[in-house]
């Protein structure tokens, strides 16, 4: 949430393009009455796209998810793994997975209402909630979901703490436990089994890949996005772009959002990282962050933290 909006995946993409993106996770409430065209819009070039949706009323959800898939969105997912105090307060996320019958019940409902779609329906989870620990847990609440329709779980392999843990905490501090969503492919071939969680490396991807179907990276494909186009060339041999040229694919897009009335930084926030662990990196991010929130700011702004980061790369070497 706050990270993966349509700029940011329009970024993504231009680095991955085979990845799967994921959108911000929307309440059904939010899709049904609010800005669709401000939470919900998307650039074609974004395919494949998931929606991912957050709620516990079947009826609400059912029309979120077609509303999802009516504008065109690939996959409609419904987050059971966020365990923040926000998203448990309107009983929805990490929670649910208390309630596999009302999952169940929510899918159903999700998977009628896009039936003349192509998105398919797909839950996001945990491995566990609080003190439930255990493999058993898990497999009945995959098992609860798939009889009603879902056949694509997404497993952060960490149970969740529903209290006395921060959102942060909770992506940090449960321990990890791969072997435990390896266990629930084994034990489910006939399911699409994506892992999730902690995941930093190409050589970790491909040893997950020895036991699931995918795996699905969060912070550091944010933090570090030119990794997915590293991530890209290693696992399907397509030539790795130079981050030049990545900037300068993107700049029709931001040209394009800037005359509509955008704001510069709410696009270059999210390309702070690409630049990560080479010299002049520092630079470049100082100029983006000083000089992209004024009214004014536009493609100048990157051509001068570019221009930046060469300077740093200059003096040094000199």
């Amino acid at each position: 949430m706050d990270w993966t909006d349509r700029h940011c995946r329009f970024f993504h993409r231009l680095l991955s393009p085979r990845a799967l993106l994921y959108t911000e996770m929307v309440t059904a409430q939010a899709v049904i009455h609010g800005d669709r065209a401000r939470l919900l819009g998307f650039d074609p070039a974004e395919h494949p796209v998931a929606l991912q949706l957050g709620g516990s009323e079947p009826d609400e959800l059912a029309q979120a998810a077609r509303i999802g898939a009516e504008l065109g969105y690939d996959e409609i997912n419904l987050n059971v793994g966020c365990p923040s105090d926000r998203v448990q307060s309107g009983r929805f996320g990490a929670c649910l997975m208390r309630e596999p019958a009302l999952v169940a019940d929510c899918v159903a409902a999700m998977r009628d209402a896009v039936t003349h779609a192509r998105a398919a329906v797909t839950v996001k989870c945990r491995i566990g909630v609080d003190d439930q620990d255990e493999y058993a847990g898990l497999s009945e609440f995959v098992d609860r979901v798939h009889a009603a329709g879902c056949n694509v779980f997404i497993v952060h392999a960490r149970k969740a703490w529903l209290k006395g843990l921060s959102p942060k905490e909770n992506r940090e501090v449960p321990p990890l436990n791969y072997e435990r969503v390896y266990r629930l492919k084994r034990e489910h071939p006939q399911l699409t089994i994506v892992i999730n969680g902690g995941v930093t490396s190409v050589a970790e991807i491909r040893e997950h890949l020895r036991h699931v179907d995918g795996v699905m990276l969060g912070r550091t494909a944010y933090h570090e996005p030119y990794r997915l186009a590293e991530i890209e060339a290693e696992l399907f041999g397509t030539p790795l772009p130079d981050r030049d040229e990545v900037l300068e694919r993107l700049r029709p897009y931001v040209e394009a959002h800037l005359a509509r009335g955008d704001r510069l930084q709410h696009i270059s926030r999210h390309i702070l990282g690409l630049y990560q662990g080479l010299p002049g990196a520092r630079a470049y991010r100082r100029v983006l962050s000083e000089q992209a929130h004024r009214a004014d700011a536009g493609w100048k702004v990157i051509e001068r933290a570019l221009a930046a980061r060469g300077g740093e790369v200059r003096s040094r070497a000199a």
